[in-house]
């Protein structure tokens, strides 16, 4: 595009070396004559993010105003405040350090329903965000881009270091959503996932407040008898990967809204996946997309190669691919389905103890999608050094302004309208906890999963677990039948039964957040007290 068309002048920012919507193939150039990326063996442009290498949830605020004050759920550990006047000195400060910088720009849409549709400007100092952007947000036609009018503004500025005593955040990064002005203001940070996340966190605002559409943290595909699949689940848990399915289209992998008028679509434009141990033969779609294009974070080559090392976690385990969700050969066009007949709730419990898949009441769905539980093992975070529980309200706390009951609501009213089968799927160990057990097999996993979307579990007998209260199959096709009940894949039985009891507490402990406004049937769907 020319360059001398356009102006940021309506952000206070005055640069004059501007590059707007350049095509990925000219990115990755600019990438390669700086020095700030290098090309892997399958054709990807390899980065590195610097410092951090994921969010920093402790430093992510909403500006607290007359739009938010009464909206936002204000938990004290969530959603942090932010004084609109610090908002603003900070903003100037940020769009007087881009004014001397060379900045790209990228302008794209957020939602592929039309109606519920937000369009987003990206403006950031760094090429391959530029470039990340492109691969997830949904590109604008030739003539859209014409008259593009930006709703919102992503300022991103990861060399610009805030100081905490003067300009009112937590430490030298920020990612601030100022609802009033319509801006994300992200500084100190280059982990790309701050702006996927950050547009987010506004549509999970916007579209329950405004549109009356469901957010949802969660993958989504299609089969070929055209009925969705949605696949909740918090990072790690295999969202992305069982989405991914060489048997049915993908709608997306990520983030996605559910409107009144019974359509599900995605808000993205790409898929933004983990690649720790990925393998060609585990995740056959998400390793082929990694090609021209396609954005990897923080990995590591192959001493005296340009050969990816997917195993290796020198710099992070939270290894990333960006690439444009048309990089899987089986999608969905346009990234929309119909109401969903099946709804999978992923986690992956380290302790061992859940069932591999479960079916769950009404009251049990409610509970475990106000809960949001995976667990975190040993070495994903520092001090980490067995098993530690983790809930994410909605399965995506971090990036929902609202209390939880509203999107439990909205969840609840949908599987009551639609008579929608709710499912929880264990994709974690098996046989005992973290260093004693198993990871569950992924062919396992996606034979249940099969197994419910095609009605061969509606038959068969189920049995309930004595503590979590939840029905297991007794049986499925391609799965060994001691894999269904965890109990019976533990050597020790009474070790089994004192971990489960330990992981239901956990699950009360959590909850008591949560038990104002919650009614009788969700409650009802908690495990037992013993």
């Amino acid at each position: 595009m020319d360059t001398k068309t356009f102006s940021l002048s309506e952000y206070k920012i005055d640069s004059s070396n501007v590059h707007w919507n350049l095509s990925a193939k000219k990115l990755i150039d600019i990438c390669l004559e700086k020095g700030i990326g290098k090309i892997a063996s399958s054709g990807a442009l390899a980065v590195n993010t610097g410092k951090f290498t994921g969010r920093s949830p402790k430093d992510r605020f909403i500006v607290k105003d007359a739009i938010t004050e009464n909206t936002v759920w204000w938990d004290g550990t969530i959603n942090l405040p932010f004084d609109t006047g610090k908002f603003d000195a900070l903003y100037d400060k940020v769009v007087d350090y881009l004014s001397e910088k060379e900045l790209y720009v990228r302008d794209a849409f957020a939602g592929a329903d039309k109606s519920s549709q937000l369009s987003l400007r990206v403006v950031t100092e760094l090429p391959w965000v530029s470039l990340f952007a492109y691969n997830m947000f949904i590109t604008p036609t030739q003539n859209e881009l014409e008259n593009f009018k930006p709703e919102w503004v992503v300022l991103q500025a990861p060399s610009f270091m805030a100081v905490a005593d003067r300009d009112g955040t937590r430490q030298h990064n920020f990612s601030i959503i100022n609802f009033t002005r319509k801006v994300i203001l992200i500084g100190g940070s280059g982990y790309t996932g701050e702006v996927k996340k950050g547009i987010f966190s506004v549509m999970n605002f916007i579209l329950p407040v405004n549109k009356n559409t469901f957010p949802m943290h969660c993958s989504a595909n299609v089969g070929k008898n055209n009925e969705t699949a949605i696949f909740f689940g918090l990072s790690g848990t295999g969202k992305t990967t069982l989405s991914a399915d060489i048997n049915r289209k993908l709608i997306g992998d990520d983030e996605h809204g559910w409107t009144d008028s019974n359509t599900v679509f995605n808000i993205e434009g790409g898929c933004y996946a983990k690649v720790i141990d990925l393998s060609a033969e585990n995740e056959p779609e998400i390793y082929a997309a990694i090609k021209d294009g396609a954005l990897l974070e923080n990995v590591i080559f192959k001493e005296g190669t340009n050969e990816v090392d997917y195993k290796d976690t020198s710099i992070t385990q939270n290894t990333r691919v960006s690439y444009p969700i048309d990089y899987i050969q089986n999608i969905q066009k346009p990234s929309i389905g119909k109401n969903p007949k099946n709804i999978f709730f992923l986690t992956a419990d380290a302790f061992g103890v859940l069932p591999p898949i479960s079916k769950l009441t009404p009251g049990q769905a409610a509970y475990h999608f106000i809960s949001g539980y995976t667990a975190k093992v040993a070495g994903t975070e520092e001090g980490i050094t067995e098993p530690v529980p983790s809930f994410s309200a909605c399965f995506g706390a971090p990036f929902m302004p609202l209390h939880p009951a509203k999107y439990a609501e909205m969840l609840s009213d949908k599987m009551s309208k639609h008579n929608v089968n709710v499912w929880l799927v264990n994709t974690g160990w098996t046989g005992g906890p973290y260093g004693i057990g198993n990871r569950m097999k992924l062919k396992y996993t996606r034979a249940m999963i099969n197994a419910a979307l095609d009605g061969k579990l509606d038959n068969v007998p189920f049995i309930k677990h004595p503590i979590f209260k939840l029905a297991m199959p007794t049986s499925c096709e391609n799965v060994p039948t001691e894999v269904l009940n965890p109990r019976n894949t533990w050597k020790d039985k009474t070790a089994y039964d004192a971990k489960a009891k330990h992981l239901a507490k956990s699950f009360h402990k959590n909850f008591k957040t949560f038990i104002d406004g919650t009614n009788e049937q969700t409650l009802a769907g908690a495990p037992t007290r013993d």
